[in-house]
């Protein structure tokens, strides 16, 4: 019995860094999209978003049946249920990275790269889900508490972001728009390094069962 629910652990395993990778790969695709423009790369982010939407759903029942099928030890439920949380912000990762993609169409051409926090903003979280990811792979606590302090780059670059945008709102009326548009993204990066954050949480929770936001 124990040999079959080791089995499963091995799989839940694999499936996560897979979605992982997926996570990876999208906020990577979109960031890319978005300081160069590239339309046609914004586009294949939603059916990447689906696919993590469908790793979300196997996942979680491989969880279930790890849960209702089998008596995990302490050890064992830590790992599943940080899994079931984890899945739940790479979900959102890519739920916030198809927004983004749908904004890029929008901007006619513009980027964003003329702001160096809203560069910053794009680059750093997509360290942070790649750190993430990889601290979960890894099982490093060092590597999961670097993401966490990681978030303040992001949250002091978006404050900073906010009152440069809202500014040109009120004074630029000819960039009204534009500006929105990018509130609007450097918001949803400011959420993925929250997500991120969440992983890397749930990572050190999984080695030590202590969780930092309880």
């Amino acid at each position: 019995m124990r040999s079959r629910f080791d089995e499963q652990l091995v799989l839940l395993n694999k499936k996560m860094i897979e979605m992982g990778a997926q996570c990876e790969e999208l906020i990577a695709l979109v960031a890319d999209s978005l300081l160069n423009s590239d339309i046609e790369s914004a586009k294949k982010a939603k059916s990447q978003g689906h696919e993590i939407d469908r790793m979300e759903r196997e996942i979680e029942s491989i969880c279930l049946k790890l849960l209702l099928q089998q008596q995990p030890v302490a050890r064992d439920l830590r790992v599943i249920s940080a899994a079931l949380k984890m899945i739940t912000d790479m979900e959102r990762i890519g739920d916030q990275a198809e927004d983004i993609a749908e904004i890029i169409p929008f901007l006619n051409g513009k980027t964003g790269a003329e702001f160096d926090d809203f560069k910053l903003m794009a680059e750093a979280t997509c360290k942070m889900v790649t750190d993430s990811i990889d601290a979960y792979v890894k099982q490093d606590i060092e590597l999961a508490k670097a993401v966490l302090e990681h978030d303040d780059v992001v949250d002091d670059a978006f404050g900073r972001m906010k009152d440069i945008l809202i500014k040109m709102i009120s004074e630029k009326k000819a960039d009204g728009e534009y500006a929105v548009d990018l509130l609007m993204i450097a918001k949803y990066f400011e959420r993925i390094g929250d997500h991120a954050t969440n992983i890397a949480e749930w990572v050190e929770f999984s080695v030590t069962g202590v969780h930092k936001g309880a």
